[in-house]
């Protein structure tokens, strides 16, 4: 399979990192000068940017967060004036503010790159009809793929959001081989067709490109069988840059970050504190090319580890592991960080579809204890109790394992979980009632 960048996805470990200093120092010069936020963070830490020396004075410098970025609404951050800025984007925004970001024209080219990087790991070519199914508005997810495909030289059939007959209608008709979307719409798609009894074999599909949210091996698998593809897994977000920060190669065996464009870290979510590689923590990143919007040690509230192993693609960058979920989810059982989303993703990988259920941390005298109800439904509805109790045992060694501490796991009736609306999982902690 190809590499779109060549010269900078296979760049030799000290070219690299010879390459991230430099770029680093610039991005802290232009912060210190043309943001008076970072110029603040900068005096109060004694910190000085000609001082940067080697990569590691990095952690030195204390992180950026989302609620600067919104105390800084809308243009604090910005590092260029506007009239250097040729397009604004932002993040969702429901209940708050959202957060804008800004590009200047050797933004927007930067961006195409990295996104055609991605799209190129995956498989696309410029014999492919891309169709996007994200929305075209102020979220970067659409325009960003859209502009790295046609870098690449493929077509694009920009679709958007919504009507899902007619999407599928643009598969059959528009020969669509590669398609962009959320899991969660490949899912939406893959339905209608049954309804429609529409046979995806009929259809050109071979490759789709997901994100906007985690893509999980269950769900993968389940894409895959239904539509028929290669499922194909890419992490961005809008504050850094879009899509484009990371994306998996063939052996799909991590997310390769595009490190001469960004720095990654792995901190402890709770003290701030770098972690080793191979240790599951809070991603941040630090942007090296942007010069409207230069993120510094960017806390992205995303769980996840970074594998430094040679990949067997050629590519030198390291790998990020899929996201775990949010460090703003975080419990402390036992003096242990524990995830919901670790045992979320449990659950769904054993009964094939996310099940509703309820995470109890209570107290029992001096030590913390962990109960797990799940609703029984059809598949994991069993009267016999013989094959409940074997059910129930997996279930916890298979949790243990994953998180290093016991659960007990125990079936209870349908609708007997009171779930938020569009949640499937509850976290009840009677150690603060």
């Amino acid at each position: 399979m190809k590499i779109w960048d060549t010269k900078h996805e296979c760049m030799p470990r000290e070219e690299l990192e010879q390459l991230q200093l430099e770029r680093l120092q610039a991005t802290l010069n232009r912060a210190y000068k043309n943001v008076a936020f970072y110029r603040k963070m900068f005096h109060e830490s004694n910190i000085i940017p000609e001082d940067m020396q080697a990569l590691s004075g990095l952690a030195r410098i204390p992180f950026t967060t989302k609620e600067d970025l919104r105390l800084n609404y809308p243009y604090g951050m910005f590092a260029v004036p506007l009239r250097e800025v040729v397009r604004v984007h932002s993040s969702s925004g429901t209940t708050e503010k959202s957060v804008v970001v800004g590009y200047t024209k050797n933004d927007i080219k930067a961006w195409t790159n990295l996104v055609a990087r991605v799209m190129t790991a995956a498989g696309v070519t410029r014999d492919d009809m891309v169709q996007i199914t994200f929305s075209y508005g102020l979220y970067t997810g659409a325009f960003g793929f859209h502009y790295g495909a046609e870098a690449i030289g493929a077509s694009v059939i920009p679709t958007g959001t919504g009507n899902t007959d007619k999407q599928i209608m643009i598969m059959q008709d528009y020969k669509t081989t590669a398609l962009v979307s959320t899991p969660t719409y490949a899912v939406t798609l893959s339905d209608r067709m049954e309804k429609l009894n529409v046979n995806p074999k009929g259809l050109s599909l071979r490759v789709g490109l997901f994100g906007g949210e985690p893509l999980s091996e269950t769900m993968r698998t389940e894409i895959e069988a239904r539509l028929g593809i290669t499922a194909t897994d890419n992490y961005g977000l809008s504050e850094i840059i879009g899509p484009g920060v990371a994306g998996e190669c063939e052996h799909r065996c991590g997310m390769h970050i595009f490190e001469d464009a960004f720095i990654p870290e792995i901190i402890d979510p709770l003290t701030g504190t770098p972690l080793p590689a191979g240790n599951v923590g809070e991603l941040v990143l630090t942007s090296l090319t942007k010069e409207a919007f230069p993120m510094i040690r960017y806390r992205t509230g995303d769980l996840t580890s970074l594998e430094f192993a040679p990949c067997k693609c050629g590519r030198t960058m390291v790998r990020m592991n899929k996201t775990m979920g949010r460090s703003d989810d975080m419990l402390i059982i036992k003096g242990v960080n524990v995830f919901p989303s670790q045992i979320r993703t449990v659950l769904t990988a054993i009964v094939g579809t996310e099940p509703h259920y309820e995470i109890v941390i209570d107290r029992k005298g001096a030590q913390d204890c962990m109960e797990i109800h799940i609703e029984a439904a059809e598949g994991i509805f069993f009267d016999e109790m013989k094959m409940q109790k074997a059910f129930l045992e997996m279930v916890e060694k298979k949790i243990r394992s994953v998180i290093g501490l016991s659960a007990t796991v125990k079936l209870v009736a349908p609708n007997t979980v009171t779930l938020k609306e569009g949640k499937s999982g509850l976290v009840i902690d009677r150690r603060t009632m």
